[in-house]
């Protein structure tokens, strides 16, 4: 039925007056009272925009190392810098800053946190190299490292975990007497 146009109660109606189907107990009383019909959208969807949309995508124009420094924490509370960019343009341009000027300020906030981001890094593994503990993680970690840290665990796992050690030897086994097989019998 996926071929004819309309809903269910209109492709049945037509295969029942075709005589492809025999007509369904429930048809009758789906003609007295029909299923509700809903507008349909023109395959025209929106898209979805922000005002700070403009100036996330200058900040990402400005720092484009931003989008692989700066990764966005699906499950953090922490904003990505380059949405507090755009909120803190648009703050200084309600208050009546131009909006180079406002772009340059929070620029110019987004350098200095970061830098003092470093530098708290940089005294907080100095300190902890002196207590001759190990160095807090980095601020400014890279996604790939990141993502290399957690797949790191699963990688190990696989060399250890005996249900896995076990489908190995399986397959070593069934690997074998294939090519037993193939020997004995001559080859292809």
């Amino acid at each position: 039925m996926s071929y004819m146009r309309g809903d269910l109660l209109s492709k049945t109606r037509k295969l029942v007056k075709g005589l492809a189907k025999s007509e369904p107990v429930w048809l009758k009383a789906m003609e007295k009272v029909p299923p509700a019909t809903f507008p349909r959208t023109e395959n025209k969807i929106k898209p979805i925009s922000l005002p700070e949309d403009v100036y996330i995508s200058k900040f990402f124009q400005k720092h484009p190392n931003s989008k692989h420094e700066d990764p966005i924490k699906i499950s953090g509370f922490d904003p990505p810098p380059a949405l507090v960019f755009g909120w803190r343009v648009l703050e200084l341009k309600e208050q009546g800053v131009s909006e180079e000027e406002a772009m340059a300020v929070a620029d110019m906030e987004y350098r200095a946190e970061r830098k003092a981001k470093k530098k708290a890094h940089a005294r907080l593994k100095q300190i902890a190299k002196l207590q001759g503990k190990k160095p807090p993680p980095n601020p400014y970690p890279s996604a790939i490292k990141e993502i290399q840290a957690e797949e790191r665990k699963l990688v190990r796992d696989r060399f250890h975990d005996p249900m896995i050690l076990e489908i190995v030897q399986k397959l070593k086994e069934e690997r074998a007497a294939f090519l037993q097989d193939r020997k004995g019998s001559g080859g292809f």
